[in-house]
């Protein structure tokens, strides 16, 4: 985990516009620049470690959400308050986006930050998360920004040993407590999910009676069903 604490000067981002055209362009030449821009848009996504930079085993992307509490959310609404931060693909790279987040024991209101491999999405209709589920540990005010850190890094770094199982991993920050979740591909598969749990608690040294939860994306979809169709109501 060395790598992790690198810290790494200002960067160039390079994400510059290109072949901008002026406003007196025929309206075929401007459509048919604004058709490359798009491509060549499309092509510079492509993330990979710059020269001497270390490499991660898979790219990572951020993303961050945040919406009114006791409002219900569609997946078509959610999906459209989220909000991709950056993708990176090195140590370095995750340092540059991390150090000038904000820490989730400053956010406030109902926002999520959430770290999950490039191309899937942190919903639980995405195909590499419909059969999956997650570990929910509920914290006290005060330990979120800690708490994340670690998991995020011990995520990074490869420490759960379990293949390919690993998508992502979500922080919540609510009014009454934060939730930190990791969530993986396969629900149904015991050995993997009691080896991230057990992984989980070493690297948030968790006193052992902490409660965590395991919670199937499945389950979670019909319980959001049912309470928008009247089945279940609070306590």
């Amino acid at each position: 985990m060395v790598g992790f604490k690198l810290r790494l000067k200002d960067d160039d981002s390079g994400d510059h516009d290109q072949n901008e055209e002026n406003s007196t362009q025929k309206d075929g030449e401007k459509e048919k620049t604004e058709r490359d821009k798009s491509q060549s848009s499309s092509k510079r996504k492509a993330v990979v470690p710059g020269p001497a930079e270390h490499p991660l085993q898979y790219n990572y992307t951020f993303w961050y959400s945040r919406r009114t509490p006791g409002r219900p959310t569609s997946s078509q609404s959610y999906e459209q308050n989220i909000k991709q931060i950056g993708t990176f693909a090195s140590v370095e790279q995750f340092w540059r986006f991390y150090s000038h987040m904000v820490r989730p024991g400053d956010l406030t209101g109902h926002s999520d930050f959430h770290l999950f491999k490039e191309g899937i999405k942190p919903m639980w209709e995405d195909d590499a998360n419909k059969n999956g589920g997650k570990w929910i540990i509920r914290l006290r005010k005060g330990l979120a920004s800690r708490c994340w850190e670690n998991l995020i890094l011990a995520m990074l770094g490869e420490q759960f040993m379990v293949g390919e199982e690993i998508c992502g991993a979500v922080v919540s920050v609510r009014f009454q407590e934060d939730i930190i979740s990791i969530w993986n591909k396969t629900a149904s598969d015991q050995a993997t999910t009691a080896r991230i749990r057990d992984t989980l608690r070493r690297v948030l040294n968790l006193p052992p009676n902490t409660i965590m939860e395991y919670k199937t994306h499945t389950d979670s979809i019909k319980y959001v069903w049912a309470q928008r169709n009247g089945v279940v109501r609070e306590n």
